[in-house]
């Protein structure tokens, strides 16, 4: 190990995922994406899930009824509870398997690549990145694709249809 502070993971099966990575995977995927950003220390809960449970969160949190391949739900402390009185949270990450797959197969891209993109994508969003406006999406993406190539994939934005051509 590097020294840099990494998250526990725990991972929930709430679907049958039979090509879905092994946990020592998505674990490693969790504690580089955070690395990558810099290092924290906490828990992460990792929920697979089928579709009609991740469409229930994404309608019941973003207000779209349809299924989503990646949610993350950051910890927010309670109102007047005092920071050392529970562990550190980070938060949720939930990952729908079969959309996962669908989009692997759609893009042409290899199914452990887009899980680790997966995962990456939803640490980041955990740790406060996001990917609203254009500023802050090239540093989101920078990041996954830095966190991506340290594991040896490509840069999952590369495709044909996402401009490269960024600025710092």
């Amino acid at each position: 190990m590097n020294g840099i502070p990494t998250p526990t993971v725990e991972i929930q099966w709430a679907t049958d995922a039979p090509d879905a990575p092994d946990e020592n995977h998505l674990c490693e995927w969790v504690r580089n994406a955070s690395r990558a950003a810099g290092g924290v220390v906490g828990d992460i809960t990792l929920r697979i899930v089928d579709e009609s449970e991740i469409r229930e969160l994404n309608r019941d949190y973003r207000d779209k009824d349809k299924p989503t391949n990646v949610l993350s739900f950051p910890f927010e402390m309670p109102e007047g509870l005092p920071q050392d009185a529970i562990d550190p949270l980070l938060g949720d990450i939930i990952i729908c398997d079969a959309v996962v797959r669908r989009e692997a197969d759609e893009q042409g891209k290899t199914l452990d690549a887009h899980w680790a993109h997966m995962v990456t994508h939803g640490v980041l969003h955990l740790l406060g990145y996001d990917h609203i406006d254009d500023d802050d999406a090239v540093v989101m993406e920078n990041l996954e694709v830095q966190a991506l190539g340290e594991l040896g994939y490509s840069d999952p934005y590369a495709g044909p249809d996402h401009n490269t051509e960024q600025t710092p």
